[in-house]
């Protein structure tokens, strides 16, 4: 997969699939223009009754898209996919860019 663009530095035009790791160890697949301000609003129970359950969550994964319809056609696939499957692609994202391993 393509490895994440800077999440703080993204044009609004900008879109993000992206998947969270929660601490019960699944995973919660959404869309956002903004990684970092999407994230924080999960980590204080803001964005998702899902999520608010399964507190702390981290960014696990994510893939820009040119606009919103592309995003949500690529988040409509992802939840259609096994837990296996993403959390290959998720393994797959953390060894490419660097980024440490879901605790």
């Amino acid at each position: 997969m393509s490895p994440m663009s800077d999440p703080g530095k993204n044009p609004p035009s900008e879109w993000f699939c992206y998947l969270l790791a929660c601490s019960d160890g699944t995973l919660y697949t959404g869309i956002t223009t903004d990684l970092l301000r999407r994230e924080a609003m999960h980590n204080r129970g803001t964005a998702s009754k899902y999520t608010r359950a399964r507190l702390p969550v981290r960014l696990a994964w994510s893939e820009p898209h040119p606009d919103r319809s592309s995003a949500s056609r690529r988040e409509a696939a992802l939840r259609r996919l096994s837990a296996a499957v993403k959390w290959a692609m998720v393994d797959g994202f953390l060894t490419d860019s660097g980024t440490n391993a879901p605790s």
